[in-house]
């Protein structure tokens, strides 16, 4: 696995375009957490500080980072994708398998590359919440501060889950700019199903489908956190309440997802004349 990880390393980091979307997807989710904590004065109207709203206190901070820091996950995704499509300009994934790579090999290094990227970038904002937490938040015991750090592992399962769906429109596609655009596509196509169902039958069982589609499915691991946000200062508005906890079953369906495109992905390569 280190041997495949290293060779496909090799490959994107020569890559000066390719260098600067692998630093931005880690470094600006980062930055933009750093950056929420500093006080905003309003052109001395008022001060705007995050931390004062209690948006940054264990273990709600778990939730929040992670919810947003997934939204820049799209810089990797076009590593991911220009990764198969400057495999085929190039003519390089022939010379791999040229040169004793397997079709299934070639498929794993750039999978586990992906499980790379995605448990480095997962550890970043797992580290970057936590400081900032210890910083800001009022609640010090070691069982509030790791309470729901669940929502790292949802955040790791999401990237890999959409990395994957990225490999897998690119080794369809095989141009980077247009495998981009079959996503784009994938999430039109669930709502029109959502329609579909909707129309057939009820507003829950429609949810109910989306909520199995890929993009859905992988969106649900982590739930919108505004709702919790207003929960936290008016306990009051009891209707606003709602499950934001991570499920067992949101995991599973992402991971069976995760598979499915993997295993697309060897299957197009192995029946592909290159």
């Amino acid at each position: 696995m280190l041997r495949l990880v290293n060779l496909e390393l090799q490959k994107l980091l020569l890559n000066k375009a390719n260098k600067v979307l692998i630093f931005i997807s880690f470094i600006l989710p980062f930055t933009v957490l750093i950056l929420s904590s500093i006080k905003i004065n309003f052109f001395g109207f008022f001060t705007l500080e995050l931390g004062e709203l209690g948006i940054f206190n264990f273990p709600i901070i778990w939730h929040i980072t992670t919810f947003f820091a997934s939204y820049f996950k799209l810089f990797f995704a076009i590593v991911v994708v220009s990764m198969i499509g400057n495999e085929y300009s190039n003519k390089t994934i022939k010379q791999n398998l040229i040169d004793g790579l397997s079709k299934k090999e070639f498929v794993l290094s750039k999978f586990y590359t992906i499980v790379f990227f995605s448990l480095l970038a997962t550890i970043l904002i797992g580290l970057g919440s936590f400081f900032i937490g210890l910083y800001y938040s009022s609640y010090t015991e070691l069982s509030i501060i790791f309470k729901e750090t669940e929502f790292l592992l949802a955040y790791f399962i999401k990237l890999v889950g959409f990395f994957s769906l990225c490999l897998f429109f690119g080794m369809l596609i095989k141009r980077s700019a247009f495998a981009l655009a079959f996503i784009f596509i994938l999430y039109i196509f669930e709502w029109i199903i959502f329609a579909i169902v909707l129309n057939a039958s009820s507003t829950e069982m429609a949810w109910k489908v989306k909520n199995f589609l890929p993009l859905e499915s992988m969106y649900k691991l982590i739930d919108q956190p505004f709702q919790r946000i207003i929960m936290t200062k008016y306990p009051e508005k009891i209707d606003l309440s709602y499950n934001y906890a991570v499920q067992w079953y949101e995991i599973a369906i992402v991971l069976g997802w995760t598979a499915i495109f993997v295993y697309l992905s060897y299957i197009l390569l192995k029946r592909r004349d290159l």
